[in-house]
């Protein structure tokens, strides 16, 4: 998975990186067919916003957070793409076994 930071009035420190990349290597543990990564680091006023898309085959999944301070607002944005990255992995799963929809149709 190719992973892009990008800060936008702000500058990204190596620490904001690391913990970053180590925090967004996780998804790649609920779906392995994660090919592109965009992150956006900003901040308005007094908060910190956090924002990523993520391309997989087929579909594109965005996510913002916005938290006191930059480390918790990419946690919480983590979180969430590991929801939609699960609920993404579980609409390609099929459920129904093979035997029963062979039977159906025959």
């Amino acid at each position: 998975m190719q992973i892009t930071i990008k800060g936008h009035q702000i500058d990204v420190t190596p620490a904001l990186r690391k913990h970053a990349e180590s925090k967004m290597e996780r998804l790649t543990r609920h779906f392995d067919h994660l090919h592109e990564l965009s992150i956006v680091l900003s901040i308005e006023k007094l908060l910190h916003k956090a924002e990523a898309t993520i391309h997989v085959s087929g579909k594109d999944l965005h996510a913002d957070a916005v938290a006191a301070d930059m480390y918790s607002a990419i946690d919480a944005l983590a979180d969430k793409l590991t929801v939609q990255v699960r609920k993404h992995k579980e609409k390609l799963t099929d459920h129904h076994p093979r035997e029963v929809l062979a039977a159906r149709y025959e």
